[in-house]
């Protein structure tokens, strides 16, 4: 089954270069033989530091443009693969395809594999908003246990992919905290992070302490991604709601929120003004 999916990273690519050739590679790596994943980062502002609310907002508007540009050029879905599902509610309500978060999607797949998760997150600063996430997303009773790393310069993970100094030490940090999580409980482990997600899963890391697993959020996105896409063919196009949270707005009121926002809100037709102006523009036809 053919299908083209949007993967929407929050890296600037001429940032996290070796980050962004071993997300490629792992996306060939997972996916099915007939799914075509395009890749976009970040390229008007910002794609270095998402851990701050200030640029998470810069950067989402980007986000949001191109979930419109991926409606008009026929994606079959969406993806955000950030930690911080940046933008993911304004996504849903703009497109009509599934977009799909990598939170949300990790969580929910870890409660599938066992009957908690845990989270190991990047640094102090990063860590309040993935719990923020758990809650907006009503799983905190399955939340064993938080333990983190201690990276506040985020972009230093990118010399894990080619450096064996600092990938050590990163896995050290990041196995410290899995470990810490096992001890108080866990079943599952999520790295609350893409980078850290991508050196797991480029260096084949998948357990932490006693056999406990490391579910990895990239690979889960994709899979879960494809399958939404398959279940929306199954549905007729019904996979996303657009009852009440993710609703356009109707033709009553697009016409006029176009005049002031310009051209929203692909999946909405003219309204009747816009639709009144276009059939007075037709040529008219004569009798016989």
């Amino acid at each position: 089954m053919k299908m083209k999916i949007w993967y929407q990273s929050m890296s600037r690519q001429t940032s996290w270069g070796h980050y962004n050739v071993a997300l490629r590679r792992i996306l060939d790596r997972v996916k099915d033989p007939q799914t075509t994943i395009e890749v976009h980062g970040i390229t008007k502002r910002g794609g270095l530091a998402d851990q701050f609310h200030y640029l998470d907002y810069l950067e989402s508007g980007e986000v949001m443009e191109n979930v419109q540009t991926a409606t008009r050029r026929g994606f079959d879905a969406f993806l955000i693969g950030n930690i911080g599902d940046p933008g993911i509610h304004a996504c849903r309500e703009i497109t009509t395809m599934p977009v799909l978060g990598l939170c949300e999607t990790a969580l929910h797949t870890a409660c599938m594999m066992g009957r908690n998760f845990s989270l190991v997150t990047i640094n102090e600063k990063f860590t309040p908003r993935i719990i923020d996430n758990v809650h907006r997303y009503k799983l905190e009773r399955r939340l064993a246990a938080v333990n983190r790393m201690t990276i506040d310069r985020i972009n230093d993970l990118d010399e894990g992919f080619t450096k064996a100094a600092s990938r050590k030490r990163i896995f050290d940090q990041f196995m410290k905290a899995a470990n810490a999580n096992v001890d108080q409980g866990a079943e599952v482990i999520i790295a609350a992070g893409g980078v850290v997600m991508a050196l797991l899963a480029e260096f084949g890391v998948h357990s932490a302490a006693k056999n406990t697993p490391i579910l990895n959020g990239i690979v889960s996105l994709v899979k879960m991604g494809e399958a939404a896409v398959k279940m929306n063919r199954i549905m007729g196009g019904k996979f996303l709601s657009k009852r009440l949270y993710y609703a356009p707005p109707g033709v009553d009121q697009i016409d006029e929120i176009r005049e002031h926002y310009g051209d929203v809100y692909p999946t909405v037709p003219a309204g009747r003004k816009t639709a009144s102006r276009r059939d007075a523009k037709k040529p008219a036809t004569r009798r016989r």
